[in-house]
């Protein structure tokens, strides 16, 4: 079983994210929750949490300092960043300190989930709730079941870190294997290269953002691993053949 830490200074917030998912069915036994950085710092090497959502303003003090702190002591665990600000910088500094995500409040049930999923796959190697397995994959409109082991191991570390500065060459080594080998074998089984569907994949959830929340199209850029708003702008127009605007205002 997972431990769960939720770090955030609004108990109505800790209440709501401790509800918001099923959290024992996705086989966390242990849900902690803290209103300050001295209260994590005290119990982090007790509760051991697999999985932390921190909010990136806690009191006076900022969430991705607590997760350097963190980190320079040691502790290792999968951060995601929550924020009501909707601001480039703070989604800058989520991702600088190792922060899987950048979630805006009210939190959407079914972003969380997802990311969620994606740790409990890439990062805990655990195993999925059966409403899972029917699941497909966003870019091959495939079942993941259909997809090879190796396959479905790249696209869920896609999943999980395309908001960074993933690559083939990053998910080779750490396979130890050859990158253009692997880039090979990824055309042959998806018909793609692995930096399209690295662009696709990118795309797609940046058009769910647009569509589903007020984010900043800089934030959203930055949230989906683009640090230049205009290769964004144009990624994205390739893409869809609109720009990001023209597809947020069709939707009102």
């Amino acid at each position: 079983m997972y431990t769960l830490l939720i770090v955030d200074d609004e108990p109505a917030v800790l209440e709501g994210i401790s509800r918001i998912l099923d959290w024992r069915a996705l086989g966390f036994g242990r849900v902690r929750t803290a209103r300050s950085c001295a209260e994590v710092i005290s119990h982090m090497v007790d509760w051991k949490p697999d999985v932390c959502l921190v909010d990136v303003r806690i009191g006076d003090e900022f969430g991705h300092e607590l997760i350097n702190h963190l980190n320079s002591m040691g502790i290792e665990s999968n951060y995601v960043m929550m924020s009501g600000y909707d601001e480039f910088e703070y989604a800058c500094e989520a991702l600088r300190c190792g922060a899987l995500d950048y979630l805006l409040k009210p939190v959407d049930k079914k972003m969380l989930l997802k990311r969620i999923e994606q740790i409990i796959v890439e990062k805990l190697h655990g195993t999925l709730p059966a409403w899972e397995e029917e699941s497909r994959d966003p870019v091959l409109q495939r079942p993941y079941d259909e997809l090879s082991p190796l396959i479905r191991k790249i696209v869920m570390m896609t999943a999980m870190e395309y908001g960074q500065h993933v690559s083939l060459k990053s998910i080779a080594d750490r396979f130890r294997m050859n990158a253009t080998y692997l880039g090979q074998i990824f055309i042959r089984e998806t018909g793609m290269k692995f930096s399209e569907y690295l662009m696709a994949y990118r795309m797609q959830v940046a058009r769910e953002r647009i569509l589903n929340t007020d984010e900043k199209i800089s934030a959203i850029a930055a949230g989906v691993g683009y640090s230049n708003l205009n290769y964004f702008y144009q990624h994205f127009h390739g893409y869809y053949r609109q720009t990001p605007s023209e597809i947020r205002q069709g939707s009102e």
